[in-house]
């Protein structure tokens, strides 16, 4: 397994687990939500928080848009209204970057269409992430790659070749590939989770850093997955798991979030040098 660079720290063989609190659409479209998302992160001891950055009018047709949308977890009555809602604007993110900067922990976004990724390289991110849905988004994934930054690609919903061709695409252009083992489903059943598919990377992706975005409600996979092989872990993060939101009941809270990083530092001294 190799290692990337993800701004000042170092993700791969020979690191400790690079920590991904996923804030996504946790902070309700509230700026000052995220900034205490963050701030909380940071004294967890995460290494990076990452958000959602979207074109609403590129990534929905028009019926997508008008779809009615009426349960309790809308912000609005239509699918449109509810995804705009939950948006934050140019100018929050470039707060929450310069917030990041301030509180020496890594600000990063999963860019969903070429604008986004183009004002996230605006900003310096020092990596992107491709979502699951993306995998198949060839020209997203070429046009991202050609900045030259690491890319962490999720792989829910696609199989194999699906996931042999995104990195053969990005590879052919960019080396510096994460692959995180990834079920989407919200949340996850154990039975879903398949964490042996982070060998089975390992042995196919040998020249990239694997690691695990995982959607399950507790804090013990995150620790398995790191003895399997995992050197980037991405989990939900929110401050209150009973807020509104489709997102909120299978994320972490903050003693969670404090308990697996934890855990993870503990797992890595236990482990020794096999000696």
């Amino acid at each position: 397994m190799n290692t990337i660079q993800l701004g000042n720290q170092q993700a791969g063989n020979g690191n400790p687990v690079f920590i991904i609190a996923e804030i996504g659409i946790n902070h309700q479209g509230d700026v000052n939500i995220a900034h205490e998302l963050v701030k909380t992160a940071k004294k967890c001891g995460a290494n990076a928080v990452k958000f959602q950055k979207r074109s609403i009018s590129r990534i929905l047709t028009k019926e997508g848009l008008e779809m009615p949308y009426d349960n309790r977890n809308s912000f609005g009555k239509t699918y449109g209204e509810h995804k705009k809602a939950l948006e934050l604007s140019d100018s929050d993110f470039q707060a929450l970057n310069t917030y990041c900067r301030d509180l020496d922990i890594i600000f990063s976004a999963s860019g969903w269409d070429e604008e986004s990724i183009d004002f996230l390289d605006e900003l310096d991110v020092p990596f992107f992430k491709i979502t699951s849905a993306d995998m198949t988004n060839f020209p997203l994934l070429s046009h991202t790659a050609q900045k030259d930054k690491p890319m962490i690609m999720s792989t829910g919903m696609a199989n194999m070749e699906m996931v042999k061709s995104a990195y053969s695409l990005v590879q052919s252009i960019n080396t510096q590939i994460a692959i995180l083992q990834c079920t989407s489903t919200y949340p996850s059943a154990f039975s879903e989770l398949h964490l042996n598919v982070l060998k089975t990377y390992m042995k196919e992706f040998p020249d990239a850093v694997i690691g695990l975005s995982t959607h399950d409600s507790g804090i013990a996979i995150g620790l398995v997955g790191y003895v399997l092989g995992a050197r980037i872990l991405e989990k939900h993060f929110t401050l209150n798991r009973a807020s509104k939101g489709t997102d909120h009941a299978f994320s972490l809270e903050k003693p969670g979030l404090q308990k697996i990083i934890r855990d993870l530092k503990r797992a890595r001294v236990t482990l020794g040098d096999g000696v």
